[in-house]
């Protein structure tokens, strides 16, 4: 008797020990979404799990100034998508700074606050595009209109993860799901880097068909919203309306002075570094600075 349990045991501890094998080799149980627990989220393949953000790091829409013509844009075909109403896939490209990616998130949160509380904001990483048909299977189901957001999208030698992107985009023989749409922002408007296209052409037994491919995956997106350096009146009056904002004290015409030296020291004027020099002024003026 005791050798048959003896046995038993032996037994049962090996198929516990290849159940937890096989478990490992499983990976991670997918979690649980929950949307109601926020209204932005970080998607996160792995598990197929959506990351809730409480508080993300955006800024009033009153405060993005110098990029009025896209701002309504924008604005107007999110809303459309929020009502219900047909709207296109946004490709926000162009110099670095001026507040594209600022800008996605300020819409969605004005029209929050407008009342469209179905309108849910993901953000996919770049790393991640290629789980696009995953996180697809996650969204058509959902009772919510969603926004799939990619900041600082391109795409370097080699890389294949442009093709998920473009199925995402298309939506393959299914369809992309009525209750998604994509947002990019990207600093080329094409995705890619001159001398890659160059690159290809070069090579290819058909030139005009070797970067087709590629190129085509820009024209899956039905606006083009383009950011261009800001002049210098413009970039004042990000500055004026900051200072405003937040109610600093320093004289406007010293504040001119001191944002325009202060532009000139990093070689550019963008939304981006007038932010800068404000932090620099409310620090200094020991004013904390709330975004929203």
């Amino acid at each position: 008797m005791s050798d048959t349990n003896d046995t038993s045991t032996v037994l049962l501890a090996e198929l516990t020990r290849l159940a937890d094998a096989i478990e490992r080799l499983a990976g991670p149980a997918p979690a649980t979404n929950d949307w109601t627990a926020a209204d932005c989220f970080v998607w996160s393949p792995e598990r197929a799990y959506l990351q809730p953000v409480p508080k993300p790091n955006r800024v009033a829409l009153t405060l993005i100034r110098g990029v009025d013509h896209v701002r309504d844009i924008l604005h107007d075909n999110t809303e459309r998508f929020a009502d219900g109403y047909p709207a296109n896939n946004v490709l926000l490209w162009g110099a670095r700074g001026m507040g594209k990616s600022s800008l996605v998130k300020a819409v969605h949160a004005d029209l929050l606050q407008a009342g469209h509380d179905t309108l849910k904001l993901i953000e996919v990483h770049r790393e991640d595009i290629a789980s696009l048909p995953k996180l697809m299977d996650v969204l058509k189901a959902a009772p919510y209109r969603i926004i799939l957001f990619c900041d600082d999208l391109s795409f370097d030698h080699d890389d294949t993860a442009y093709k998920s992107l473009k199925a995402a985009l298309d939506g393959g023989i299914e369809g992309r799901p009525d209750n998604v749409l994509f947002y990019a922002t990207s600093n080329r408007r094409h995705l890619l880097p001159r001398h890659m296209m160059e690159n290809e052409q070069s090579t290819a037994i058909n030139p005009s068909e070797a970067v087709e491919e590629k190129v085509s995956l820009s024209d899956r997106f039905g606006l083009w919203l383009g950011f261009h350096q800001c002049n210098q009146d413009d970039y004042l009056s990000m500055i004026d309306g900051y200072a405003e904002h937040f109610a600093l004290s320093l004289d406007r015409d010293a504040m001119h002075r001191e944002a325009l030296t202060w532009a000139t020291t990093r070689g550019a004027r963008s939304g981006r570094v007038a932010w800068q020099y404000i932090q620099d002024l409310a620090g200094r003026e020991r004013v904390r600075l709330n975004k929203e």
